[in-house]
């Protein structure tokens, strides 16, 4: 943006003792230094260099000036940095930290890819890459827990959960969702907790028409999971925790053929309201005398006309709950499994957990903008979203490798304030390159300490 033509300065005379002049002049600096973390974490996943061998490159090399594995490093590390747009880039390509990134001369490197050659990129991926950049991505999260846990794992949670990515143009397969009353995508995410660690690992991130139902595509999802994680961790336990749009017989089907252990909502009805009714009286006496929420804990087996006759377990909560100025409301929740714990225990220490997920959610929308899906092509709205997801990766990477700094649980925006926008000022020799960061930058403790676990040297 240094070519802007509107006058890039200004001038307070009454904040200070003197006048202060603010210019936008220093040469070979970014405001993304810390951004160089982003490069050690994806060389030591080798994440983008195993996404871009999965996509056909289709263009004539002798016109090729952009390799595909430069283009998704850009747009990773952009997003990470909170750059979501193609058309952010028209600000940073000649920023000397992003030059860097691509493994580029950080003064005198080829500049970065425009934003037609973004959108070009993104419109030229076909189906069958996306389905091998899916895998691929799935394999990489594996493997590196794999490598981090070993054989001491014994218990691995797969979370599945859809939700809406509203739209609001012409993209392809963009359909009215009357449960959630607007035009959108229905994307299901899907989440690896292993043992009881308190973080959940993305994934997967697949996009899907706005009609379609909560458990489309589910099922060849946990096949294709569940497969990985056996071969990885033979001796660990699998179980599934699902919302209540995925309590289909064919699902609850395939997890008891594959002998995977499940907890999933289930929607109550006329049977499980009568069955549950006596506790559900004993739950609005203890209200009535307390004046607070209380519930009770209960089972039964059920069999729904669609499930074949096959009684399956019910655990189910009766509670009455209480607000200041509020009538009591009833509120009886059901989960249908084939574990073994008691009522309690499983709803409380296993099924509620699931809400966990719902912030790793939320990080992907408001920290990483995934529904930032514009593109008219369905197959490029898609590419996105797995970019996305592979920046998300690297994000909780980030987070893991500091584990023991006081961001073992930051939000990736916080992780992105602290660690990633850092004013930096790039100086290079014939012999090296040096990264001059502010010597009050507040977080550079953690900073450094996260750059050491990543192989880099005390100076």
């Amino acid at each position: 943006m240094k070519d802007d033509i509107t006058e890039q300065g200004a001038l307070f005379n009454e904040l200070a003792n003197l006048p202060v002049h603010v210019h936008f002049d220093q040469p070979d600096s970014s405001s993304d230094g810390g951004a160089f973390l982003l490069k050690a974490l994806d060389e030591s996943l080798g994440l983008s260099q195993r996404l871009s061998e999965c996509l056909r490159d289709k263009r004539n090399p002798l016109f090729t000036v952009h390799s595909y594995h430069d283009l998704l490093r850009q747009r990773m590390y952009g997003i990470c940095c909170g750059y979501e747009d193609c058309n952010d880039v028209a600000r940073l390509v000649g920023d000397p930290v992003h030059r860097m990134l691509l493994d580029r001369d950080p003064h005198h490197g080829d500049e970065l890819a425009s934003q037609p050659t973004l959108s070009r990129f993104e419109n030229a991926i076909d189906v069958r890459s996306l389905d091998k950049m899916a895998d691929e991505l799935a394999n990489v999260v594996v493997q590196r827990h794999r490598k981090r846990l070993g054989r001491k794992v014994k218990k691995i949670t797969i979370d599945m959960d859809p939700t809406d990515d509203p739209t609001y143009g012409q993209q392809q397969l963009a359909f009215y969702n009357s449960h959630y009353g607007n035009w959108c995508y229905l994307p299901v995410t899907g989440f690896l907790q292993f043992d009881d660690e308190p973080n959940q690992y993305l994934f997967c991130y697949v996009l899907r028409p706005g009609d379609s139902h909560a458990s489309f595509g589910a099922i060849a999802i946990l096949k294709r999971i569940v497969a990985k994680l056996q071969k990885a961790f033979p001796g660990a336990k699998l179980q599934a925790r699902l919302d209540g749009g995925y309590a289909t017989p064919e699902i609850f089907e395939y997890l008891e053929q594959a002998r995977i252990g499940y907890v999933i909502a289930m929607a109550k009805n006329a049977v499980l309201n009568e069955i549950a009714e006596p506790l559900m009286e004993k739950a609005r006496w203890d209200s009535y005398y307390s004046g607070n929420t209380e519930h009770h804990y209960g089972e039964c087996r059920y069999a729904a006309e669609s499930w074949d006759d096959i009684e399956r377990r019910i655990v189910y909560k009766a509670e009455v709950v209480r607000h200041p100025g509020r009538d009591p409301k009833d509120n009886l929740r059901c989960v249908v499994t084939n574990l073994r714990n008691t009522p309690r225990s499983l709803y409380e220490k296993v099924y509620c957990y699931r809400g966990e997920i719902e912030n790793r959610i939320k990080e992907l929308l408001y920290g990483l903008s995934i529904d930032r899906t514009s593109c008219t092509k369905f197959l490029a709205n898609q590419f996105r979203v797995l970019m996305v997801a592979a920046s998300y990766v690297l994000m909780q990477e980030l987070r893991l490798k500091g584990s023991h700094t006081s961001l073992h649980r930051a939000q990736v925006g916080t992780l992105r304030e602290r660690l990633l926008k850092m004013a930096v000022w790039v100086e290079t020799s014939t012999r090296r390159i040096v990264l001059h960061f502010p010597d009050t930058a507040p977080w550079r403790s953690d900073w450094c300490q996260i750059a050491r676990t990543l192989g880099a040297v005390p100076l």
